[in-house]
């Protein structure tokens, strides 16, 4: 089992930077990182460099995929793509199932991506936020439940908050009160102690302050 979860968000979108980029995109709800959003990633990488992480998941979203494989080159891990990790599919913000790019086209474009892993969850559209954040926080259960050591997950804000609502055994009732600000390319770390999670860090960001 899974001794200590290391989660992070994505970095910067570049939709938040320059909105005019979705009006000409191909896949514009599934934009990728800013200028920024890279370097924040990088900078993540550095900061992960020092701790030991086994296993690095990501979200199929190419913003996170993105920031995974910044981190992944620095620590010479692969990328599993876990579409139980994606972001809430809310009607609202998407009026129709948002496409991302295959596990295929990702491998070719990010070596380090691994072809052969499955997934153990996907996303339903359209979906609640109760419906995601359970997602979420299946998929890390499922996560720390088969894989040892210790590991990182790369998503998005709701991945962030139904993770910890799973793993602390917080309700949904609880997401109100338990949330705060979610900043790009923070990081936060749960530590597994007698059978419980305890959160040791949340959303840090002095890594790229």
């Amino acid at each position: 089992m899974t001794e200590i979860v290391w989660i992070a968000r994505h970095g910067n979108r570049l939709d938040f930077v320059d909105p005019e980029w979705f009006n000409t995109a191909e896949w514009p709800y599934d934009p990728p990182l800013s200028a920024d959003g890279m370097l924040q990633a990088r900078l993540l990488g550095d900061r992960l460099l020092a701790e030991k992480i086994d296993h690095i998941f990501s979200s199929p979203f190419l913003r996170c995929v993105q920031t995974a494989d910044q981190i992944a080159q620095l620590l010479q891990l692969p990328i599993k793509i876990e579409s139980g990790l994606s972001e809430w599919l809310n009607p609202e913000w998407f009026p129709y199932e948002p496409q991302t790019l295959s596990l295929e086209t990702l491998a070719k474009r990010f070596p380090r991506v691994d072809s052969g892993y499955k997934s153990y969850l996907a996303p339903e559209y359209p979906e609640n936020d109760g419906a995601a954040l359970r997602r979420t926080g299946e998929a890390a259960e499922r996560l720390t439940s088969g894989f040892a050591g210790s590991i990182l997950l790369v998503g998005h804000g709701v991945s962030l908050l139904g993770t910890m609502l799973q793993l602390l055994r917080k309700s949904l009732e609880d997401r109100d009160t338990f949330f705060a600000q979610t900043p790009c390319c923070c990081l936060s770390r749960l530590k597994r102690q007698d059978q419980a999670w305890v959160l040791e860090m949340d959303r840090d960001i002095s890594h790229w302050k």
